[in-house]
């Protein structure tokens, strides 16, 4: 689950003007103790999101099973395209830097000695949402699109489905596909990889 520290408003007439947070102000914050190491947050859209503990065993077990899957299927690709990246940070632009489930980068460990990953250098995001769905869907998913990540996927395990976001723009995603249990998907950047959805999730 997260909880927002600065909530979003929510209509007009209640809107109430935010002091969003810069990348650079997030660092300093944690390096004044103002934000606790232990403390599980993320800096999405210039508001920072507490990711509340533990996390839920289906999501871990998920993830895993992701991980382990996308481990295989691209394994001719690790060495020179591929890094497989599971809850680090990634750079898109001033205000965001948000920590997705997994992330598929370009290769080269020592490429990130000195940057998190940007969106230049993202080929896939991947979140996994429980109790997340909300703002995976809405808050991340424009993020996401105004940085111009052009393949954004959102695991639900509650429905058993995969929302799928491409084409990004300012306004968010052109396209969202919701694609149940039975079918298939390829990553963008690697259409010859087919994906079952249904190897993304445990079984019931």
């Amino acid at each position: 689950m997260l909880e927002t520290i600065l909530e979003s408003p929510e209509t007009p007439e209640t809107a109430l003007p935010l002091r969003l947070w810069t990348v650079a102000e997030y660092h300093r914050m944690a390096e004044l103790g103002l934000l606790e190491p232990t403390e599980k947050v993320e800096l999405i859209a210039g508001q920072i999101i507490r990711k509340m503990s533990p996390q839920r065993t289906g999501h871990a077990v998920t993830l895993t099973l992701i991980y382990r899957l996308f481990n295989r299927l691209f394994k001719h690709l690790l060495e020179e395209q591929v890094l497989i990246r599971p809850q680090l940070p990634i750079s898109l632009g001033e205000r965001s830097e948000p920590e997705p489930d997994l992330v598929l980068v370009m290769a080269g460990e020592l490429r990130y000695l000195d940057h998190h990953p940007r969106s230049e250098e993202i080929y896939l995001i991947i979140e996994v949402a429980d109790t997340t769905l909300r703002i995976d869907t809405g808050l991340k998913a424009q993020s996401y699109a105004e940085a111009g990540i052009a393949d954004y996927w959102v695991l639900d395990l509650k429905n058993r489905q995969l929302r799928v976001y491409r084409k990004p723009g300012a306004t968010g995603y052109q396209t969202i596909l919701t694609l149940q249990i039975a079918a298939q998907i390829s990553p963008l950047q690697f259409p010859e990889i087919n994906i079952n959805i249904a190897d993304l999730l445990p079984p019931t």
